[in-house]
């Protein structure tokens, strides 16, 4: 079962994105990545869905979202459909 493509939206200086990133690649999972501050749009979006705030990172796995912030290795795992 292909697995659905995951998207990353962060800030340079973010010490959780930072984690959340690394979780990912040690995994050998593929992602986008969007930087929120590089790109308006993406901003505005991850304010959209979690209720006006800045939240990184927030991840859109296959249209559903979610933040983890603060990263927390359990949850993305729960989330991503890993086992823990």
């Amino acid at each position: 079962m292909a697995r659905p493509p995951i998207r990353i939206y962060t800030r340079s200086w973010c010490e959780d994105s930072q984690a959340a990133k690394e979780f990912l690649q040690k995994l050998h999972l593929t992602f986008e990545e969007i930087d929120i501050e590089q790109e308006p749009e993406a901003a505005r979006f991850v304010e959209r869905v979690n209720q006006g705030k800045r939240r990184t990172p927030t991840l859109d796995v296959g249209g559903r979202t979610f933040a983890c912030s603060p990263f927390d290795e359990q949850k993305l795992r729960r989330e991503l459909g890993l086992p823990e």
